[in-house]
């Protein structure tokens, strides 16, 4: 078992894990193939994600019972903690300050 969540991707993008996957909401796509033809699909995001971003997760022989990856811009981050995969989220962006009114 395997599921992708996509963000701001491309409709491009979009409809080809949509020929691989069932979309079951909008930009989450689930499926069950083989360790070769997941990365191939992984592949494929990476290539085309462009601004968005995504993450993959599958079942795996790790403590957890899964394991995924991520790709593009995000505030959670995957961090590594003596063999757990964890996720850190990175402080918000600031917003930009702007001048004060009557300059």
């Amino acid at each position: 078992m395997m599921v992708i969540v996509v963000t701001n991707a491309p409709p491009r993008l979009r409809g080809r894990l949509g020929v691989w996957l069932l979309e079951i909401r909008a930009g989450v796509y689930v499926g069950d193939y083989s360790v070769r033809t997941r990365e191939r699909i992984w592949t494929q995001v990476v290539a085309w994600i462009d601004e968005g971003d995504a993450v993959m997760v599958w079942r795996a022989p790790t403590d957890q019972g899964f394991d995924f990856v991520t790709v593009g811009r995000n505030r959670r981050v995957p961090v590594d903690l003596d063999g757990l995969k964890l996720v850190s989220f990175l402080p918000a962006p600031k917003p930009p300050e702007s001048d004060p009114p009557g300059r």
